[in-house]
């Protein structure tokens, strides 16, 4: 297998996702296996369920409960949420370890850090567990210093006008 590839998209912009899930047709096209696992977004996002016809090509996942964004949530329900984000994240190591994909998306996995969910180097770690993959995205409105030396390709996204 060719050496996996870590890309970023992040910034302030509308478009992370979009860039993502283009990455994503592209490799399901050439017959690659996709998993995107969504963050942040809350149970309702609809944007992107038409994905969940593309099954089994590209499998779509999210772990949240809560039908709002986790920032809108009481501190209450915020705990809550975390447990079901955590156990998102775990499934991304699972999936990374077990080289159930070709292609996983992460998106808005850079935000749980943001909100102190997870820490960097658990994003690290989850980057050096194994090459069974050809690619992983990370997708984020904040692009970590500290994360640039394990990436390949950064793409900043952001509104020119609105």
């Amino acid at each position: 297998m060719s050496k996996k590839v870590v890309q970023v998209y992040y910034g302030q912009g509308k478009g992370k996702t979009t860039a993502a899930v283009g990455q994503c047709i592209r490799a399901a096209s050439l017959g690659q296996e996709v998993i995107i696992i969504q963050f942040l977004k809350g149970k309702d996002a609809e944007e992107f369920c038409f994905l969940n016809k593309l099954e089994p090509d590209i499998k779509l996942f999210r772990f949240e409960k809560a039908h709002e964004f986790y920032c809108d949530l009481s501190d209450e329900e915020r705990i809550e949420e975390k447990k079901n984000i955590l156990n998102g994240f775990n499934f991304a190591r699972k999936v990374i370890d077990t080289g159930e994909c070709d292609v996983l998306v992460l998106d808005e996995v850079l935000g749980l850090v943001d909100y102190g969910i997870i820490t960097l180097e658990d994003i690290i770690k989850l980057i050096e567990l194994k090459d069974d993959y050809s690619k992983l995205v990370l997708t984020g409105q904040n692009m970590p210093d500290e994360l640039v030396n394990y990436v390949d390709l950064i793409s900043k996204i952001e509104p020119i006008k609105q």
